[in-house]
């Protein structure tokens, strides 16, 4: 590479095209428009997806795959293990205490208690739901569970 190659072109004050001002300019005749054809006619213009009579990337893409997941409730979960691990004996257990204590984390709209590990202490639970196991070792620990209706 030459390093005086780098700038040669490059003009800082350029002169605008000045079309339709005789075959002299460079630009006269057909004003830098070519012969015949769309583009050459007054009132011309392309629609911004145009792509030269190729079929439009909005055509081409499939319109399928839609999903109602952002709609859907997010459910906490939180383990029996925990509620041993994080309450005492007699505690009352809801949604805001979960949440309060970091077992049910982030934003949800549903808690749901699972029967995964095991249960001693007698607790008082409430929350929107409960699998089978998990409200069978809360019972059987001698606790109490109630259910929220949303």
């Amino acid at each position: 590479m030459i390093i005086d190659d780098v700038h040669r072109g490059i003009k800082k004050h350029k002169k605008r095209k000045r079309v339709g001002r005789g075959p002299g300019s460079g630009h006269g005749k057909t004003s830098t428009r070519g012969h015949k054809g769309y583009g050459s006619r007054a009132g011309s213009s392309r629609r911004t997806s145009f792509e030269g009579g190729q079929t439009p990337l909005a055509l081409r893409v499939a319109k399928r795959g839609f999903n109602n997941k952002q709609f859907a409730k997010k459910v906490a979960v939180v383990n029996v293990s925990s509620l041993e691990q994080a309450f005492e004996n007699g505690a009352e257990v809801t949604p805001e205490v979960l949440a309060e204590k970091g077992l049910a984390k982030g934003r949800f709209d549903q808690v749901k208690i699972l029967g995964n590990g095991d249960l001693s202490k007698k607790l008082t639970v409430t929350a929107h739901l409960f699998s089978q196991s998990a409200e069978t070792k809360i019972q059987a620990a001698g606790g109490t569970v109630s259910r929220i209706l949303s």
